[in-house]
């Protein structure tokens, strides 16, 4: 190696033996010069008070951070707010050396900590490059529920057994005696514990409810409610009344439900958490749901909508009157694509006011209203209110009777953009439901620019997504005829070429195997399925002479209308979902064939649930059984570096 070489890769030498590397480490000036000679571009950073940190170039090595398991030994010796701060993450160890991936290198303090890392343990430290994504994967694979709340429990009974043991400090029967019991760290520690796994899991919704004996804290993902954890039946007040002193509620009030809010800022990122508590037999139930202000808000590609769909939507949302609706079942993601519309339309020149109950996420420059029907605040003397407000795009959260419908018509019809939601199971059957809410047809025929309805189908998981193979014939012809109204165009926009009416043509449908990043389910996330009718001259002209049913579906289909299930059969043609999840959400009818095409997903580490009623033991959200109660990471638990707890 020539002097050039080395002096590049080996910088400021010493004698001291705890040496940062970056993808290799060195043992002295006569070891470095063999041992760099067979690795890929380093550099070291000794801990001499006079070294300075060097830029050092990225290794041609790879590794796949998703394969990677966390030995929980190695988060003894670092606290998770160390990891967060600092950004870096050992990965691997033995008895001289520590593995460590860094998100950046160049940063003083990170130099810093790393430096003292090594001091600290007595090793040598390997530094490996990860980006973000890849380190906040790490750092989820880190977090075990059951253990942090395990500690919880500990420190709160070592509390407990502090007190005056005839003084129960969980039955909350005065509010100063709650406020008291709330400060102490371990049910902070709990609740906290709580939600960041929900956001690390990626939960729609958190439920927390009383059983007989014990607590139950279940998650909903990708649309499924999941048990992740039960809890002693002790504190499960003490935890209601934490949550209930964030989101600004009543904790001396049990008899009746009440709503709330809270904020938090979880590493970077700005949370809404919608509370709801209810009275059940055994005691308070607490319903969180999880507002991403950032992911939550999603443009119509990240929703789902393609091909024609979108560019029908596209178009209507930029006219200057008549009234856009939505349809589908509760959770079916009517609210949030709204707010996607919202977002198309939402500019300095234009005035855009919104009904809605609750608001689920704050629009910048939007003027947002939440109705409060208990003190006369409705959906219908809103918007008489609102028509005063010299709106130009009004958004009525959903239309619930007659009163809101003709009133929304009537706007409509007088120079503004209405976009509002209905309950109903298609596109076309908005139309009978609005002439049930006595609309009159000719009044709907001169509104209704565009009636749209969705569903929310799971989506397969794409980092272990592969191809299904040997589908049966008749599956196959049954797809096919299915799709059979399907346009060509429709299709090829979509990247679909093939020909359905050949009967030998092979149709490729994909599923997930199961990996460490869907929880070994092979699904991962939710997509949408839709269907559009755009309400042309012709179109409104049957509306007015209400003629009804399939007759809408006809005329739609002359201007390339698709169903909602054919758009599912053609997401699942593009690998977005499977032939199970379509059949699941469109077999409304009751009489359609049963389409199963897919093959078991292999389980990663699913083992049985268990409760968290000793210290230490439990579940956490991954499923796997953790008896080790001990958590020797530092740090005041008290006090989270990244995640800011604020009520809203």
């Amino acid at each position: 190696m020539e002097d050039g070489q080395q002096n590049n890769t080996n910088i400021n030498q010493s004698n001291d033996s705890n040496e940062i590397v970056a993808n290799g480490f060195i043992n002295g000036v006569g070891d470095n010069q063999e041992k760099t000679s067979n690795t890929t571009q380093s550099a070291s950073v000794q801990s001499d008070e006079n070294s300075q940190r060097q830029a050092v170039s990225s290794s041609s090595q790879t590794i796949d951070w998703q394969a990677i398991e966390i030995n929980k030994d190695i988060l003894d010796i670092v606290s998770v707010d160390s990891l967060n701060k600092f950004r870096f993450i050992p990965f691997e160890m033995d008895d001289k050396v520590i593995k460590v991936a860094v998100v950046d290198e160049t940063d003083l303090n990170t130099q810093n900590a790393l430096r003292f890392f090594a001091r600290k343990n007595k090793k040598r430290l390997e530094i490996y490059p990860i980006g973000l994504d890849d380190f906040e994967l790490l750092i989820k694979k880190t977090k075990k529920l059951s253990l942090e709340i395990g500690n919880a429990l500990d420190v709160y009974k070592k509390k407990e057994e502090e007190e005056d043991e005839n003084t129960s400090g969980l039955k909350l029967r005065e509010r100063k005696e709650s406020a008291h019991i709330l400060k102490d760290a371990p049910i902070a520690k709990m609740a906290e514990s709580i939600v960041e796994n929900a956001i690390d899991a990626g939960a729609s919704d958190i439920h927390i409810e009383a059983m007989a004996d014990n607590i139950r804290v279940r998650y909903r993902i990708d649309g499924d409610l999941k048990t992740v954890i039960t809890l002693p039946k002790k504190v499960g007040p003490a935890l209601v009344s934490r949550i209930k002193i964030l989101s600004n509620l009543k904790i001396d009030e049990k008899r009746k439900p009440q709503d709330g809010r809270f904020r938090i800022n979880d590493l970077g990122k700005t949370i809404d958490f919608r509370v709801s508590s209810f009275p059940t037999a055994y005691g308070e139930k607490i319903v969180m749901r999880i507002l991403d202000t950032q992911s939550g808000l999603l443009t119509l590609d990240k929703l789902g909508v393609q091909g024609r769909d979108k560019e029908v939507i596209e178009r209507m949302i930029k006219e200057p009157y008549g009234i856009i609706l939505i349809t589908g079942p509760t959770g079916s993601g009517k609210s949030t694509t709204l707010y996607s519309m919202l977002r198309m339309v939402n500019r300095e020149e234009v005035n855009i006011i919104t009904l809605e109950d609750p608001i689920e996420y704050v629009l910048d420059g939007v003027n947002q209203s939440q109705v409060r029907p208990e003190i006369g605040y409705t959906f219908a003397n809103g918007l008489r209110s609102v028509l005063r407000q010299d709106p130009d795009i009004i958004m009525v959260g959903e239309i619930r009777d007659e009163e809101t419908a003709e009133l929304a018509i009537h706007a409509s019809l007088t120079g503004h953009l209405v976009l509002s939601t209905l309950h109903t199971n298609s596109a076309a059957g908005a139309i009978p439901r609005l002439i049930d809410m006595e609309v009159q047809p000719f009044l709907l025929a001169s509104s209704l620019k565009l009636a749209m309805a969705q569903r929310l189908v799971r989506r397969i998981c794409q980092e272990c997504k592969e191809p299904l193979t040997d589908i049966p014939k008749e599956i196959q012809d049954t797809v096919k005829r299915d799709l059979r109204e399907v346009s060509k165009e429709r299709l090829a926009e979509r990247g679909i070429e093939i020909d359905l009416n050949d009967p030998n043509s092979n149709l490729t449908f994909y599923h997930g195997r199961g990996c460490s990043r869907c929880q070994g389910t092979g699904m991962k996330g939710r997509i949408g399925i839709f269907e559009t009718i755009e309400v042309t001259n012709t179109f409104s002209k049957l509306i007015d002479k209400e003629v009804l049913g399939k007759a809408l579906e006809d005329e739609a289909r002359k201007d390339g209308f698709i169903t909602m299930k054919e758009d599912g059969l053609m997401k699942a043609l593009q690998g977005l979902t499977t032939l199970e999840e379509i059949q699941r959400v469109t077999s409304e009818d009751g009489d359609e064939e049963e389409i199963v095409a897919t093959k078991p997903v292999k389980k990663i580490k699913q083992t049985e649930n268990t409760s968290v009623n000793s210290i230490g033991g439990g579940q956490n959200i991954n499923g796997e059984i953790d008896k080790n109660g001990a958590d020797n990471s530092s740090g005041d638990s008290n006090e989270p570096i990244k995640r800011d707890y604020n009520p809203n």
